[in-house]
């Protein structure tokens, strides 16, 4: 009885110990973790590192640390590594299946990371959001809107879809769309939203700004202003165009009319006696 107790004892012992180093060293490995993708972040980012690639990276260099981590602490428990990655080999095909939207994600992140059609701080829309890009990690996307809400979205919803970014050229279009009244004569509408565009600051002269006849509408003749800015500027610009073009239009007398329908009514008393 008093060998089995001694031999209890000493196991406790032993693995108790083992326990305790394990969580210490897995404790140290998250910490220096968490430092090595700060100091890489930060290393990267002062050479003019791109930020997306940085920050890619430096999750990187914290993923491998503790990778390495847990695989030299299942060593301490007597697991070898060789076996546990014929294990893990094994059952590949399972955790592949039961984590199909997971691992899509990270090799949408890959391929986003390669082909790169945003970087951080450029305003895209992406699975039907607006926002500017604040990370891309190796399974979501974040972005931020303009009214300032945070959104995360899975990259698999990005890659292999419509991506429209918005901040890429450094000039964009604005399209003023108005409706004239058909009495309106066309030469003076054309000179009238000309004039309102070289009202507007910050409108480029190259390309010009154009006056576009789109469609004869139900109600109006459409037409659509079109200037050209610098994509930094465009939400300013619009609205001053807006602005301009609604005052030389009331200046010229030129009115904007309201969707109008021509009811015709019938007798219908009459029309039952003449089918009769």
């Amino acid at each position: 009885m008093e060998k089995v107790t001694q031999l209890l004892i000493e196991q406790g012992t032993t693995w108790g110990m083992r326990i305790v180093g394990v969580a210490l060293v897995l404790f140290v490995s998250w910490v220096i973790a968490g430092w090595a993708r700060r100091r890489t972040a930060q290393a990267l980012e002062k050479r003019a590192f791109d930020a997306m690639l940085a920050r890619f990276f430096a999750n990187v260099v914290r993923y491998a640390i503790l990778a390495g981590a847990v695989l030299g602490c299942l060593g301490v428990f007597g697991i070898q590594t060789a076996s546990f990655a014929a294990v893990l080999a094994a059952m590949g095909l399972a955790v592949g299946l039961a984590f199909q939207g997971t691992l899509s994600n990270f090799a949408a992140g890959i391929m986003l990371l390669v082909f790169r059609p945003f970087k951080v701080g450029d305003v895209v829309k992406v699975a039907g959001e607006i926002g500017a890009v604040v990370e891309v990690e190796l399974f979501t996307t974040e972005l931020r809107t303009p009214d300032n809400r945070r959104l995360v979205i899975p990259n698999s919803e990005i890659f292999g879809k419509t991506i429209e970014n918005m901040t890429h050229h450094e000039t964009r279009r604005v399209d003023i769309a108005v409706g004239v009244a058909y009495e309106a004569d066309l030469d003076k509408t054309r000179e009238v939203l000309l004039a309102a565009a070289k009202e507007v600051q910050n409108v480029l002269e190259d390309p010009a700004p154009e006056a576009y006849l789109d469609s004869l509408g139900d109600s109006a003749v459409n037409w659509q202003l079109r200037v050209f800015c610098k994509t930094s500027d465009y939400w300013t610009v619009r609205q001053e165009a807006v602005r301009a073009t609604k005052r030389s239009l009331d200046a010229a007398e030129l009115s904007i009319p309201f969707p109008q329908m021509d009811v015709h009514v019938s007798n219908v008393t009459q029309l039952a006696k003449q089918s009769a």
